[in-house]
């Protein structure tokens, strides 16, 4: 087995879970507040463990460089400030920018959209969504993982407080005409401007790609919607489920079970599983699984442990802490699949209990 298995999360976080809150305080403390991400928050988030005193919530999904959070931030001392972003770069700098001004009142978390709104939001939490030039995927085989989208504006409008205002930037005109298709079908929300949208909208703080798109010509497209009072469906935010564990009896040693490994993929009901790799550890009879778990909230790279138990030809499968992965019916039918193929090798292998969520 390799002494340095493949680190998935591309946020390294202290080995506790909560730790980057506070080492056990439930009080604010902003210089440990580094390298938060979906991986180490709780779900949903506890806006007492950000931010030194409870105010009305802004969020920025996709903050590049993070001078808007910032100016957000500067501006509005009475909120707290919240961006969500997919690159590591993008957080690196946002993370220095709020230490070296000392921000109280904004964080930056490590986070794809969908598992934002879905884990970490709780129905009528944002007073406002920031959406600042969002990728547009142009490829037509790629338009699905475009921001913009039925199912995500749903969910933009049910994590929106009443009253509250969803504020779109794009300097893409097809994507401004499939935005306003959508915005403006969305029961839920009510547009504050005349026309569909605007190229001027006054006091807008200015991104540093947005003035680069003005000076090679490209015009921002400005959708600015209000959460109005038409009732709509609230999807509860996903919890953790408890920790899966599969216990069988197989008469094959660990690195017997490695020598038969071969790579493979699983779907079950939106669910993707890749088994990548598997490592053998023949002096203490375990091994562990690279596996890929690819959910419609979330996606997770981690590692699942074969570890022997008390009884001859016993084992355990579970999850493991690398890669800090959460317990979610994905990562349980992860650990059902390798469980049952390690069952299956062998006729006198058979599954003796699960402890699943089918």
């Amino acid at each position: 087995m390799p002494p340095h298995p493949p680190a998935p999360c591309p946020h390294k976080a202290e080995s506790r879970r909560h730790r980057p809150y506070g080492r056990g305080a439930p009080e604010f403390n902003r210089y440990k507040l580094r390298k938060l991400s979906t991986l180490n928050i709780d779900w949903p988030i506890k806006q007492e463990r950000l931010y030194p005193r409870a105010q009305p919530l802004i969020v920025e999904i996709g903050f590049g460089n993070g001078d808007f959070l910032i100016h957000l931030a500067q501006t509005q001392p009475d909120c707290n400030i919240l961006g969500f972003e997919v690159s590591s770069q993008s957080m690196d700098k946002a993370e220095a920018k709020i230490d070296k001004l000392g921000l109280t009142n904004a964080r930056a978390i490590h986070s794809r959209a969908e598992t934002a709104l879905n884990c970490l939001l709780p129905p009528e939490t944002a007073q406002a969504f920031h959406i600042n030039y969002p990728d547009p995927w142009f490829k037509k085989k790629h338009r699905r993982r475009r921001l913009i989208q039925r199912d995500t504006v749903n969910l933009l409008t049910s994590r929106l407080a009443a009253g509250g205002r969803l504020l779109l930037a794009t300097d893409i005109i097809e994507y401004a005409e499939m935005a306003h298709e959508i915005l403006s079908r969305t029961p839920g929300l009510t547009n504050q401007l005349a026309s569909p949208w605007t190229q001027q909208l006054e006091g807008r703080f200015r991104t540093k790609y947005e003035l680069k798109g003005y000076r090679e010509g490209r015009r921002g497209h400005f959708f600015v919607y209000r959460r109005n009072d038409h009732p709509v469906v609230h999807p509860p935010v996903v919890k953790e489920l408890d920790m899966p564990h599969l216990f069988l009896r197989s008469p094959l040693s660990a690195a017997e079970i490695v020598a038969r490994f071969q790579a493979g993929r699983r779907r079950f009901d939106g669910i993707h599983i890749a088994i990548l790799r598997a490592y053998a550890d023949p002096g203490r009879n375990s091994a562990v699984f690279e596996v890929l778990v690819e959910e419609p909230t979330i996606e997770q790279h981690t590692m699942i442990m074969l570890s022997p138990r008390a009884g001859a030809g016993e084992y355990i499968v579970k999850m493991t802490s690398l890669g800090q992965a959460r317990p979610t019916l994905g990562m349980h039918r992860a650990v059902a699949a390798v469980g049952e193929w390690v069952a299956g090798l062998d006729a006198g292998g058979m599954v003796l209990e699960r402890k699943l969520r089918d």
